[in-house]
């Protein structure tokens, strides 16, 4: 599809229901044409983008600095697509290519790329093509060359042999209820596709409020993936799903362990310094006009992340160290 006709409900279902495209680029780090050199490697990422702060989070626990990254603007327009211009505080120009459209990046790839233009990219500098554009698969990669990248955290496996079952069960109803969950339920356009999501997400939220009820983290004791899944959603539910996507049946604050949970994980630099709250609802709601035509940002809600959690009083395996 060209620019011009990409909307944020374009591939919706006939009867209203939010359909995500799938990710066209989806190599690997390590293979033949991708070797592990430093230096080599880059990221395109927004801040308000919770899919490409799953790679931030990851990036900065490992304390893989050496790969490089760029941040687009936070309005996402209707045709430009991201763009990176830095005109807003805390964007970035392409400081790599010089590119002020992020399709650029994919056309440089792909000259015939005619799809979904998305954060975040994995990027190779050296070949200039696109390594990768699926954020779960990019973190899962950096998870697994940590023993050769990581400058700290090496010994902390988000996604360890033993616990794999168990976390790709969770992340399939995380990602199906509560990631993609609050898109099926503020980008519906039938009030019965709005209502059928609306009800899954919150079986899905009291859900995981019952788990970490009675374990630190979403899989035991133990920090995983899983979490960065669920926590990016989190962040951005009561500053912006609750009002602008309708998920407004309870707040994360209504939940003590999930707002818990929330609050002992943004303690972390790795999830505390990757958040931008300007970035996430200036983005939001800015750049959805179906949404919001007028683009009014709300000043609320008045939440501090910032106060003490009660996590404590679960017991945790091996934790991060910054």
């Amino acid at each position: 599809m060209s620019e011009t006709k990409v909307s944020w409900i374009s591939n919706n279902e006939k009867d209203g229901r939010f359909k995500r495209s799938e990710r066209t680029f989806r190599n690997k780090l390590g293979d033949e044409e991708y070797a592990l050199e430093k230096g080599r490697y880059h990221l395109y990422v927004s801040w308000a983008c919770p899919w490409a702060h799953r790679t931030l989070i990851t990036r900065h626990l490992y304390g893989m600095d050496d790969i490089t990254y760029d941040v687009v603007d936070f309005l996402l327009k209707r045709p430009a697509g991201w763009t990176l211009h830095a005109n807003d505080p805390d964007a970035t120009k392409d400081t790599i290519n010089g590119f002020e459209r992020l399709r650029q990046v994919y056309e440089q790839s792909k000259p015939d790329y005619d799809d979904t233009v998305t954060v975040p990219i994995l990027y190779d500098k050296k070949t200039k093509t696109i390594v990768n554009n699926e954020s779960s698969e990019i973190i899962r990669q950096f998870n697994s060359v940590r023993s050769s990248w990581a400058t700290r955290n090496q010994d902390i496996d988000i996604y360890p042999e033993h616990l794999r079952s168990k976390i790709d069960a969770v992340n399939e109803w995380i990602y199906n209820d509560i990631n993609n969950g609050v898109y099926k339920t503020g980008f519906a356009t039938s009030q019965t596709a709005h209502e059928e999501a609306f009800d899954k997400l919150f079986v899905a939220l009291d859900k995981a409020e019952k788990i970490l009820s009675e374990n630190r983290y979403l899989c035991g004791e133990d920090f995983t993936e899983a979490d960065i899944r669920l926590w990016v959603t989190l962040i951005r539910f009561d500053v912006v799903y609750v009002v602008h996507f309708k998920c407004n049946l309870k707040r994360i604050e209504d939940y003590p362990n999930l707002s818990n949970y929330l609050r002992e994980l943004y303690s972390w630099p790795c999830f505390r310094d990757t958040t931008n709250l300007f970035h996430i609802k200036h983005h939001y709601y800015e750049s959805h006009d179906h949404i919001n035509p007028f683009k009014i940002v709300p000043k609320g809600p008045l939440v501090d992340f910032n106060t003490p959690h009660d996590r404590e009083r679960l017991k945790a395996g091996k934790k991060p160290q910054f």
